[in-house]
């Protein structure tokens, strides 16, 4: 069985979809593509760990870096359940900065509990 002469390849970058309309700028792909090669470089190592942490083709991954298209929703959670950045950055589009803030606020109490923990160990064993 061979395939289908439209179904091989991705549409072109510039918005055409094949069937007389163009899509609107992917903004979301864009900010996807940035935050992807902020946290792990724009490398062939970074679309293999993105690829591992989603279970997405390594192809499918490579074009979220490119920013041609953006994570389904199902691959978005598992990206935002693995890097911080992303997890911010889809925050930030949903108007949501500051759940971020208060997750960073949590960790760092969490970091001064361990740290006092530990400085008590210390007083302790003297």
């Amino acid at each position: 069985m061979s395939f289908p002469k439209k179904g091989k390849f991705f549409p072109k970058e510039n918005g055409y979809t094949g069937n007389g309309r163009h899509e609107p700028d992917n903004w979301f792909a864009a900010e996807i593509a940035s935050t992807l090669k902020r946290s792990l470089g724009d490398s062939r190592a970074g679309a293999k760990i993105v690829a591992s942490w989603t279970g997405a083709n390594e192809k499918t991954v490579k074009n979220w870096f490119a920013g041609r298209y953006g994570p389904s929703g199902e691959h978005l959670v598992a990206l935002a359940r693995h890097s911080d950045e992303v997890l911010g950055m889809f925050l930030a589009m949903a108007g949501r900065e500051e759940l971020m803030v208060a997750m960073k606020l949590a960790a760092a109490e969490q970091a001064i509990e361990e740290l006092l923990a530990a400085v008590r160990r210390l007083t302790v064993e003297d």
